[in-house]
This record gives C-alpha cells, structure tokens and sequence, in this order.
C-alpha cells in the first residue's frame, strides 16, 4: 500500500534504477518507488531532472513547505487521468452562478455541521458550549437565504469565529489560549497549530484530488483566480473539523504537544521540527483511522476524501447531485 513520505531533514532526492535514493546527512535511504503516494517537503531538498521524471512517470505529486512549515506549492506531476469533458464540465458549474453557489453552499454546510458535531461531542464531555452551538445553529439559517459568494463567506466567516472562540473552553490550557484567529503569520502556538494542520489536509486533498479526473484548479467556494489550486481547499472545509481539529484537540489535551514544540518570532509563533514529527504522526494515524459509514462500511478518513471527489465527478457529470461529508458521531 502506498503512503505518504514526509522528508524533514535537508538533503538530495535522486533515481537509482527504480527506485529513489534520499540522502541526507543522516545517511543514504533507499525508497522503493510503488510504496510512495506523495512526497511532503519541510528540508532543504536537491532534486534533479532525472528524478523529477521518475517521479512524474510513478503519478507522485511533490508538495513543498517553507521553512516555518506552511505550504508554498506543489510538483503537480502531469495528470494522468485528466478528462477535457469533466474540465469543460466543471468550467460550467462555476461559470453558472445557480451551480456554483449551490456547490459553495454544500461546502459551508458540511464545513459547518461538522463544526457543530465537535461542539455537541464536547458539550456531552461536560464542556460549557451552549452558547456557542446556539449562535452557530442560529447563523446556518441565513445559508439557504444567501445569493452571493461573497454573502456565503461572511457568514461561515462569523460562524467559523464563534467556532474558533471555543476552542479556549475545550482544550482549557492557558498556554494555548485562542483570542483571535490569525494565518500569516499566526501570531501564538494554538494559530500555528491550526495553520499547520491545514496546510498539511490541503495537500492531502490535492493529492487524492491527483487520484481522479477532476481538475483542482477550478472551485467554488474558494475564488478560482490567479491561485494555482482551490478545489482543494474547498473540499478541505468539510474535512477541517473532523481531521485537523480533532488532531489538535488530542494532540494537546493529551500533552504530547507544548511549548517546547514551538519557535516564536516577533508576532509570529511556528512548530520546531520535534513539534512537526509529532502533529504529522497524528495527523497520519487520524487519515488511517476507520469509521462505520452507512453506505460504504467501515472506511479511513484518507479514503473519505477520495469518495468527496468521485461524489463530485458524478455531480458534474448530472449522475448524482453532490452532498457533503457530514460527521455522525
């Protein structure tokens, strides 16, 4: 099966015969092609041409991240299962202002109650969420009444700031304490947890997006301007809850996250490489993670995203009409 390969140290990336060497000052590793899904980069990394075509022959997307650990973009390997009838198909849903906003609005709803599903799940731990499930039960009324992309954003932007607000009652560790959300750069360790996760769950989307006949260039929710990828990001907000959030609820109501992980900077705090090791390990063992769905049976989080694109190919496609993810815990 193959899995993600995570390469934290600075190095050289190379082919050896069929195969890909990584070399690093911790030795040389041996890395058989067909046991790679993608490649995530956090080190300084020497990668030639030779490698990059091996790379793109075995479909492996290369995502790359600066040195405080937030993405900057990908080798997007040239697509394999590309289809120009679904690009023309997508195009259309987003030029259609009826399709788009349909589509951006079962983006928010599933983002949204996913949100709510971890309020109630801590609410019944014993959490004062009351108030905050109360003011986000009340805001997704005014989702269906909305007519513009801009409107849409508005609102989940208060719903997601009253849902970020609690975040201070369930992890209830002063350390870590939220005050405002704040992305670049994040200016306390609780942000630069958050921005990390999902950085890490918008290249997990790209590459299951990678998987498929979609085109990640093309979103809905998320403008599709100048921006390389947005579909991504779009379907990324439904998962953002129930993968990143609950990684950093364990990770820290566990202790296994603390300040030690962090570096801080003037107004900007970001995970030491220890800190990175410890979220990505989380974060994986969260992707493998099975749960019972009604139609699919027992099914990972990884593959969920999978199926939220094939849901979408078959939306485009007037065989089926896309609806979201929604948790059921």
């Amino acid at each position: 099966m193959r899995k993600p390969l995570y390469i934290f140290s600075s190095g050289r990336l190379e082919r050896r015969e069929n195969t890909l060497a990584l070399e690093t000052e911790e030795g040389r590793r041996v890395i058989p092609v067909n046991s790679v899904s993608e490649i995530k980069v956090f080190g300084e990394l020497d990668v030639n041409k030779r490698a990059l075509e091996f790379i793109t022959k075995n479909q492996i997307p290369v995502h790359f991240f600066n040195h405080y650990g937030y993405y900057i973009g990908s080798f997007y390997p040239r697509e394999a299962l590309n289809s120009g009838y679904i690009i023309l198909k997508q195009a259309q849903h987003y030029l259609d202002e009826e399709s788009r906003i349909y589509l951006a609005k079962s983006f928010v709803v599933g983002a949204v109650n996913n949100m709510l599903k971890n309020l109630q799940y801590y609410r019944r731990r014993g959490k004062n969420l009351k108030d905050s499930i109360e003011r986000i039960e009340e805001a997704v009324k005014e989702i269906s009444e909305v007519s513009s992309i801009l409107e849409l954003m508005q609102i989940e932007g208060e719903i997601r700031k009253t849902y970020y607000s609690s975040f201070d009652l369930i992890i209830q560790l002063s350390e870590f304490s939220f005050d405002h959300r704040t992305k670049r750069p994040p200016e306390n360790p609780l942000n630069a947890l958050i921005s990390f996760g999902n950085s890490l769950l918008y290249t997990t989307a790209l590459s299951e997006i990678y998987r498929t006949h979609l085109d990640p260039r093309i979103g809905y929710l998320h403008e599709t301007n100048q921006r390389s990828f947005t579909l991504n990001l779009d379907i990324a907000e439904v998962f953002k809850p129930v993968i990143v959030d609950r990684v950093i609820f364990s990770l820290l109501n566990k202790g296994q996250i603390q300040l030690k992980h962090f570096e801080e900077e003037v107004s900007f705090s970001y995970l030491n490489e220890k800190g990175r090791a410890i979220f990505v390990k989380e974060y994986e063992d969260k992707l493998k993670t099975t749960i019972k769905h009604k139609n699919l049976g027992k099914v990972s989080y990884r593959k969920l995203i999978r199926v939220e694109c094939y849901k979408l190919y078959k939306h485009f496609m007037e065989e089926g009409v896309y609806t979201p993810f929604l948790g059921e815990w």
